[in-house]
């Protein structure tokens, strides 16, 4: 069941990006908190949340299809952490929920993958979510399949849904990236048809073990951001079909 958006009770101001949010300087906005108090009672550990946002095309004739990887980490994150995607706000499909301690949002687009941006610049914008906490998941041609890539920023790399995110985040790439690679298409194929097509039963393989892959490394990043483990991961992940 969908649920309009409930506002949540309680509120963290943290410092804006230097350059997300400069168009907007009103009055800091709700967003989302989790707190824990120390070790002897006293102040409270406040926690900046994730934004984490999946790209995809919204309606079944999509579902499965290479363009739509980026949904299904979303849905394999949601299925693992006990987050319910039942929320709809700035034209996506929401849940909130947490890692850890960590508060997390999980969004899905539901405007078509050009116009993603109109989803996660306004929720950006709502819950106050710095730049460096907006995790963009989308599928990346440039890797083999079932191959990820975790980076602190990046281009959009001709792909039209990270086009329209950086649009709508005043022009902005310092923000990070989860892809994961669907390979080129084979031959002479139409570049639109290889992206609307879905998975061969090997390519499925692995791309259903690339996802729980990803949960993991999602979980590494907001427990602990870029550290070695995130270097480690990428290492990984960049000779994994390799055969020795």
């Amino acid at each position: 069941m969908l649920h309009a958006i409930s506002v949540p009770n309680t509120c963290i101001s943290y410092p804006r990006s230097r350059c997300f949010g400069q168009r907007n300087r009103g009055s800091t906005r709700l967003c989302l908190r989790a707190s824990l108090p120390d070790n002897n009672g006293g102040s409270k550990v406040e926690y900046t949340p994730w934004l984490i946002v999946g790209l995809g095309n919204p309606g079944n004739k999509y579902h499965g299809t290479r363009h739509n990887v980026g949904f299904e980490m979303i849905d394999q994150i949601s299925r693992l952490e006990g987050i319910v995607l039942n929320t709809i706000q700035s034209k996506a499909l929401i849940g909130i929920g947490a890692i850890g301690e960590v508060p997390i949002l999980l969004a899905k687009p539901q405007a078509y993958m050009n116009f993603s941006g109109e989803s996660v610049g306004p929720l950006a914008a709502y819950y106050q979510v710095p730049l460096r906490h907006i995790l963009l998941i989308y599928d990346e041609m440039s890797l083999p399949n079932g191959v990820l890539r975790l980076q602190p920023k990046g281009g959009h790399g001709h792909h039209n849904g990270v086009k329209s995110v950086m649009g709508h985040l005043d022009g902005c790439r310092e923000f990070p990236r989860l892809c994961i690679g669907i390979g080129n298409p084979p031959g002479a194929m139409d570049m639109k048809a290889y992206l609307l097509q879905k998975f061969s039963s090997v390519e499925r393989n692995q791309i259903d073990e690339a996802l729980e892959q990803g949960v993991e490394a999602v979980r590494t990043l907001v427990l602990s951001g870029f550290s070695q483990k995130i270097t480690r991961f990428n290492l990984g992940q960049k000779y994994k079909h390799h055969k020795v």
